[in-house]
């Protein structure tokens, strides 16, 4: 590594974590003034709140990490281009496209450590932090749907009327075998009961119907403990808890989640997928910042910073509709988060040709 890639290296290395310590710390603050009142109300100690804020911070940190190097790329080089420092390294004979090699460097740096962060070490405090939110800062959840169907393994399947999370208690479930469109077996009963001790599902007032050919056997019972393939965790508040699973478990996740039939399989998709392509998206950014600031202005370097701040903003608005759209089932979940990265993609590579430089 030359001269040159090492000082462009370090100084976009260093306005990157610059950028990152002062908007988490903005966002910081905001959010504590937020939930000062809850964490009050919830006579939280200062441990419990640093240790939440240890948590929050990587998470805040990582998210807005596409947007800070954008933010970092604009910020260095309109600053070199201001001292006519990119002049004087074009004159000196080193092509624009060399140049981009310790962005790249950077950028691909950043990108990596990001990736490993999303996919295994972030989502682990993600579980500390989900369940102390759950606990203090929103109200009780009541699991309040109803006639909920789902296939629990191949040809098993499950209905339950309605459930209480309160009591972990279930009204009105039936459990079928079936082979193809043969009804093989039927479970029933009125209620069903979890019990914490036993780690067992207590059924009152069952009865069982097993068809063999055109005869039909029945057995019946006050009560019978039993295993099945759903836990009273699944009944709990599930609201963005994908952010809480490292990739394996989002892959695990949406392997259940498709075999059940269920509808919020495209959230999951979508997380997955992101985490793929966040890494390509800090590249992208990169790359259009470089190009987007690397011209001397006479106006000197609020314009370029204030048109890097837009464009990053433009894309992050891009991404939140087309994973919207995804979400709801609009698009393919895939498609729908590589799109902004092929259309700035696609962007970068027309200002690099046609914008002067």
């Amino acid at each position: 590594m030359k001269l040159l890639d090492r000082y462009i290296l370090k100084q976009f290395l260093g306005a990157f974590i610059f950028t990152v310590l002062i908007i988490c710390s903005v966002i910081l603050v905001i959010d504590i003034t937020e939930k000062t009142e809850k964490f009050v109300k919830a006579e939280l100690t200062t441990g419990q709140i640093v240790g939440y804020y240890m948590d929050f911070i990587p998470w805040i940190a990582n998210f807005i990490t596409p947007l800070t190097v954008f933010i970092a790329t604009v910020f260095i080089t309109s600053k070199l281009a201001g001292r006519t420092e990119i002049v004087a390294i074009l004159s000196s004979g080193v092509s624009f496209r060399r140049m981009l090699v310790p962005y790249l460097i950077g950028s691909t740096i950043i990108a990596l450590v990001s990736f490993v962060l999303t996919g295994w070490i972030i989502p682990d405090s993600n579980k500390t932090k989900r369940e102390f939110e759950i606990q203090y800062l929103k109200s009780r959840y009541y699991f309040d749907k109803t006639n909920i169907h789902m296939q629990v393994a191949k040809g098993k399947y499950l209905y339950i009327r309605s459930y209480n999370n309160q009591a972990d208690v279930g009204y009105n479930f039936t459990l079928e075998l079936m082979d193809s469109t043969k009804l093989l077996e039927k479970l029933s009963s009125s209620r069903i009961t979890w019990d914490k001790e036993k780690q067992k599902w207590t059924l009152t007032n069952w009865s069982r119907h097993i068809f063999n050919g055109s005869e039909e056997e029945i057995e019946k019972g006050t009560t019978m403990d039993t295993t099945l393939a759903i836990h009273p965790s699944e009944f709990e508040n599930l609201e963005k808890n994908y952010e809480a699973m490292t990739i394996p478990e989002l892959n695990e996740e949406i392997d259940k989640l498709t075999l059940r039939g269920a509808g919020n399989v495209e959230f999951y998709q979508v997380e997955k997928y992101t985490r793929f392509t966040s890494p390509f998206a800090v590249l992208i950014l990169t790359f259009m910042g470089v190009i987007v600031s690397a011209r001397k202005s006479r106006g000197g370097t609020g314009f370029q910073i204030a048109l890097g701040f837009l464009l990053s903003f433009l894309y992050i608005l891009f991404f939140i509709m087309s994973k919207s759209i995804a979400e709801a089932g609009g698009m393919h979940p895939a498609i729908s988060v590589w799109i902004p990265n092929i259309v700035f993609g696609g962007i970068s590579l027309l200002m690099y040709k046609y914008v002067p430089r």
